[in-house]
């Protein structure tokens, strides 16, 4: 009889499948917004003006720790609290999606944005409670592994909205695209239905005020206003610098003389790959490591990774593209997505760690937020820093903004302290 290897087993256990379901519903709904509803509208003929207004759509994912406390306050008269608000926001999800398709870009285009925004802001809200749920879910030695579990299935759900829909796209027309792109959120609705209630649920708040104030107090006075500071400090620094690299990868990957159809060939093969082998080997490794230790091994590959980019910039536009090139563009998407692959696994592990069971969703909320925040506020500003600085200059400030996350490891996360 087949037996896994010891070292794999951690992950072939029903908690670790569950957060593979968790993962893909919650990625399908983000990459549907990111990369095939821009697809749509441009070849239905939408300005790209009008296009790059819709990147506004993502602000819900950033400011969803405001109507947190709702989901943590009130429980729907099914399934539980956790699974009856995962349950309604899928169908929502499905529904919606489905409906996209009923329109047209030139003639509809207020409503397509109505119907996006309720899109972002559903699955947004989905967000929190699968974060709560899975929280709640797994045990403390688990958070790495399973945290790195869901975080690679998010990326492979990409690949629906991201490939399969925009193939399918050359076959069918717009409205059978989007229906077959919502029925992927049958697989997390069946998870949900079959899943039980986690144990370790906190108690349910007496009041709305009590929701929103008591996980902002329990976590200043677990941890101190001081250590609640440089932990908040630390959500927001550790992949400022990773965040900001990548920013405007596309367009310095043109501007490094690459064509389009190298970019995407390139990317979608050296950069998904390594990003799901990094997390998942990541999260098998944190389970030996602990948390701490992977923060500080994996933050180092991540801050290696962008000088990559340095070295790519300092090479210069390349005049001809041959397999020499390819090789070294596709060295460094690889790399970096190694990279980020390990900082994730470790980082979406630590946030974990750092909520109260009791107050799950408003404190998950709260940090995934903070950490959403450099890539929705500070990466507006790299377009201006490349005109400023040149593109060597721009990464080179990008390794720099790096290091205080690194630094504060000492404080928040200090490698003697190896606790999972």
């Amino acid at each position: 009889m087949f037996s896994a290897p010891s070292w794999l087993s951690p992950l072939l256990t029903r908690r670790m499948a569950i957060c593979v379901f968790t993962g893909f519903a919650s990625g399908l709904p983000l990459y549907l917004l990111l990369n095939l509803l821009p697809a749509w509208l441009r070849t239905e003929g939408i300005s790209l003006k009008a296009i790059g207004l819709f990147a506004l759509i993502q602000l819900p994912y950033t400011w969803k720790f405001l109507w947190s406390p709702f989901l943590d306050r009130y429980a729907l008269p099914w399934l539980g609290r956790r699974r009856g608000w995962m349950f309604v926001t899928q169908v929502l999800l499905l529904v919606l999606i489905a409906a996209l398709g009923l329109f047209a870009p030139q003639t509809d285009l207020q409503m397509i944005v109505v119907l996006a925004a309720l899109l972002a802001f559903v699955s947004a809200t989905q967000d929190i409670v699968l974060d709560a749920y899975r929280r709640e879910l797994l045990a403390d030695s688990e958070l790495g592994l399973g945290n790195s579990v869901h975080v690679n299935a998010y990326r492979i759900a990409g690949l629906v909205p991201g490939s399969l829909s925009l193939i399918l796209a050359d076959h069918l027309p717009w409205g059978q695209v989007f229906a077959i792109t919502a029925l992927f959120m049958l697989p997390g609705m069946a998870m949900t239905l079959l899943v039980a209630e986690p144990t370790l649920a906190g108690r349910l708040p007496k009041t709305l005020r009590e929701a929103v104030v008591e996980p902002f107090r329990e976590f200043i006075d677990r941890a101190g206003m001081r250590e609640a500071l440089l932990i908040l400090s630390f959500i927001f620094l550790y992949k400022l610098g990773d965040s900001l690299c990548t920013a405007l990868a596309t367009p310095f990957y043109l501007d490094m003389g690459f064509a389009k159809s190298d970019i995407g060939l390139v990317a979608k093969h050296a950069g998904l790959w390594p990003a799901v082998i990094g997390g998942l080997l990541g999260g098998l490794w944190m389970v030996k490591l602990g948390i701490n230790r992977a923060l500080w091994l994996f933050g180092v590959v991540q801050l290696v990774s962008i000088f990559g980019f340095v070295w790519l910039a300092g090479i210069g536009k390349n005049e001809t593209i041959g397999a020499a090139q390819l090789s070294q563009l596709a060295l460094v998407i690889g790399f970096e997505a190694l990279g980020v692959g390990l900082g994730t696994a470790a980082f979406v592990a630590f946030i974990a760690r750092a909520t109260n069971p009791l107050f799950t969703a408003t404190q998950y909320a709260l940090f995934s937020s903070l950490a959403a925040a450099p890539r929705t506020v500070i990466n507006a500003s790299a377009g201006w820093l490349v005109e400023q600085m040149g593109w060597e200059g721009f990464f080179w400030l990008c390794v720099a903004l790096a290091v205080p996350g690194m630094v504060l490891l000492l404080k928040v996360a200090p490698w003697h302290k190896s606790h999972t």
